[in-house]
């Protein structure tokens, strides 16, 4: 009734450790394959398809990303939360663009020391949002590169 995945469903996804599948034993996920963890969303989709892509999404597009393009520091800081306890979303279609990534609309403004980004823009439709607590939120911080300026971003 309340668009909601149950929170005792969440704690029994990550105690299974279907939310961290293909990250290392190493940052305490699975360690498991592609193929693996394409297999274990089939089956938890035979059961509940909206359970299903909650995990699918959070291990293929959140997971992967930071351990195949994060730096070091983010996948310390990033992996064993993402492994163990903390739900993420996937933040990249916008009104005018939707899925398509370079037309973004959506920029990040690096401050004046290099310190932190100011993005401005907004999306739509965010995976896995009401149960996030990290966001994979894509920006453009070099308009002028077009969609070479897109970048990800772990927004907390």
């Amino acid at each position: 009734e309340e668009g909601r995945t149950d929170p005792d469903i969440i704690e029994g996804l990550f105690d299974c450790g279907l939310m961290g599948m293909e990250i290392p034993e190493s940052y305490g996920g699975s360690g498991m394959n592609f193929t693996s963890a394409l297999l274990a969303v089939e089956e938890l989709s035979r059961i509940d398809p909206s359970v299903s892509i909650l995990v699918d999404i959070h291990n293929t597009l959140t997971n992967n990303a930071v351990r195949f393009w994060g730096s070091p520091e983010l996948q310390a800081k990033w992996l064993p939360r993402l492994a163990t306890d903390t739900v993420s979303s996937f933040a990249l279609s916008e009104a005018g663009s939707g899925s398509d990534a370079f037309a973004m609309k959506t920029t990040a403004t690096p401050s004046d020391d290099g310190s932190y980004y100011t993005i401005n823009g907004e999306k739509l439709w965010i995976s896995n949002a009401r149960e996030a607590g990290v966001f994979l939120l894509f920006a453009n911080a070099r308009p002028e590169d077009g969609y070479r300026g897109i970048t990800a971003f772990m927004v907390d």
